[in-house]
């Protein structure tokens, strides 16, 4: 059955599982949709289930007064989205951007809360923001935007409500700032109401390579399937932050596969021979930038994105496989551990091209995982060892991997489609018990 779809200017169309856009990319949020729309046309949802599923629970719009080191007021815009929460409190990360946008907010709300339901964890999405760039202001400017920002949403979030987590450009020191207000503000001790803390504040071991780490299983598990030796396997790595460093690192250590090219905002390095991510990393911070390292070539990002390997890691922002490049990408698995790396028409080229993608909200659920992980230790206060958080890390993520990839085969779609279908098929349910549909 072809459902009247709220927005019909989205064009949607399912073939082998990808989507038609006519011709158009699309702003982060409307592929949100547009993916939502795929996954409710499929499973044959009810108009009004499709409609809730579309949009953002509640949105929250905030101005923060900061007084900046030189005594001026500076008024900072701010966002909270919480999407969905029929099967728990929302979850989601605050981002600091100067290119921060309510549309971002909104649709990175939309992919939190199938993350959640892919991995099976009890959360709905969420997502906050602010309008800012932290490199141009001080620790204490920081600081003080941070605990604004809970000034201004706290009675919005909580830890049985909507629990925040660090984001881009957000990191467990403005978390620590942000549990300290929250807990002033409510007068008492709050360690759940924000994940990604210190470890001295009642964060979790384990939570710094989360991201990394739970990809990492995810690529294993795809690797078995297509019969990859991951031993002699060659990786790039699109982006060179948290995660983008932390999947090289962890590549090279574990099974050993050779690191080429990785990359920042600045361009990227190549070497055939392989790189050191460890000192890559250190290049970085004593450089800002990957660019320049020695014994190596220095290439742009769209190079990097086009090498032949084996597999690619996205691990920046958004958008950057697209109709336009995405015929030219080779790698064997795209394993996207940034959030949105893959537009919905470059979606359908790589699926027909043999590209196995390993979508974002699967891929890079590790972090949320973690999250999860560090609110019930907080709740019970008791705090597990970190090979135990790992243990449980691979199997959430393996057993998610393997419930995608079979109704992945099942359906004979690609693996992101079969995530939503998995993922919204479990909200849906929720919604159903609680009577909402």
């Amino acid at each position: 059955m072809s459902l009247s779809k709220p927005n019909a200017s989205a064009g949607i169309a399912t073939k082998k599982g990808s989507i038609s856009l006519n011709n158009k990319e699309l702003n982060s949020f409307e592929m949100a949709q547009s993916q939502i729309d795929t996954a409710a046309e499929m499973l044959n949802l009810a108009p009004g289930t499709h409609t809730i599923l579309r949009e953002p629970m509640k949105e929250l719009h905030v101005s923060i007064p900061v007084r900046l080191d030189n005594g001026k007021i500076k008024i900072f815009k701010g966002f909270r989205v919480q999407y969905n929460n029929a099967r728990g409190p929302c979850k989601g990360g605050i981002r600091f951007h100067p290119d921060e946008t309510i549309d971002t907010i909104k649709a990175l709300a939309a992919w939190m809360t199938w993350k959640c339901a892919v991995v099976d964890i009890p959360f709905g999405g969420s997502k906050g923001g602010v309008i800012c760039n932290p490199k141009e202001m001080s620790s204490s400017e920081v600081e003080r935007l941070s605990r604004g920002y809970i000034d201004a949403v706290w009675e919005f979030i909580g830890p049985d409500r909507d629990i925040p987590a660090p984001d881009v450009y957000t990191n467990p020191q403005v978390m620590a700032w942000m549990m300290d207000e929250y807990s002033k503000l409510k007068g008492c001790i709050s360690p759940g109401v924000i994940t990604g803390k210190p470890i001295a504040l009642g964060g979790s071991l384990g939570r710094g390579d989360a991201t990394a780490r739970g990809a990492l299983y995810t690529i294993v598990e795809a690797a078995r399937h297509l019969n990859i030796d991951l031993a002699e396997a060659t990786v790039a790595v699109e982006g060179y932050g948290n995660a983008g460093s932390n999947i090289a690192i962890l590549r090279n250590d574990i099974p050993g596969a050779r690191i080429v090219a990785v990359s920042d905002s600045k361009g990227g390095i190549y070497s055939k021979q392989g790189l050191d991510p460890h000192k890559v990393l250190e290049h970085k911070m004593e450089t800002s930038s990957v660019i320049n390292f020695p014994q190596a070539e220095n290439i742009s990002n769209s190079d990097l994105l086009e090498l032949g390997v084996d597999i690619l890691c996205p691990a920046a922002l958004g958008n950057t496989i697209t109709q336009a490049n995405a015929s030219k990408i080779r790698a064997k698995i795209v394993a996207e551990l940034s959030n949105g790396p893959t537009t919905p028409q470059a979606d359908e080229i790589l699926y027909d091209n043999g590209v196995f993608v390993i979508p974002d909200f699967l891929c890079n659920a590790g972090g949320v995982t973690v999250s999860y992980f560090e609110w019930v230790q907080n709740t019970y206060n008791y705090y597990w060892e970190e090979e135990e958080i790992h243990q449980k890390l691979n199997k959430k993520m393996s057993k998610a991997f393997h419930n995608v990839l079979a109704e992945s085969l099942k359906r004979k779609v690609n693996m992101r489609v079969a995530a939503y279908l998995v993922a919204v098929s479990r909200v849906v349910e929720a919604m159903k018990w609680r009577g909402w549909v």
